[in-house]
């Protein structure tokens, strides 16, 4: 069944796909919206890694490597759509090096993270 359902959808070569209109708006809002979040959680990460320890630092080369990832996807939809395979076809081989880098980084920030304190009460001030 399944493979019959495959051979049929390979032997369709004239199917067309048609994006709704507002697929470009919303793919480059969620680009921009994940390349800032990471941005703001690189710098935060930095910043507080003197205070929290070392697991803050690893937190904020993940933070850096999905960065590339956003710099690194927009650099290949540029090259795309000016149909430059020659650097197309790096990115897209590379496509989840920076994803990959970024596990790494958490699964550290993870490991040298302390044991954790119990919260202090919080007194109430009436």
């Amino acid at each position: 069944m399944i493979g019959s359902n495959l051979l049929l959808t390979l032997v369709q070569t004239d199917a067309q796909v048609i994006l709704p209109s507002y697929f470009v708006p919303v793919f480059f809002a969620f680009m921009v919206a994940g390349l800032l979040g990471c941005l703001i959680a690189a710098v935060l990460g930095f910043g507080r890694a003197r205070v929290f320890g070392g697991h803050a630092r690893w937190f904020a080369f993940a933070a850096v490597c999905l960065i590339l990832y956003h710099v690194q996807l927009l650099i290949m939809g540029f090259a795309a759509l000016r149909a430059n395979a020659a650097i197309a076809f790096p990115l897209i081989t590379l496509l989840n090096l920076f994803i990959f880098l970024a596990a790494v980084c958490f699964i550290l920030g993870f490991f040298k993270m302390k044991v954790a304190t119990p919260e202090t009460p919080v007194s109430n001030p009436d």
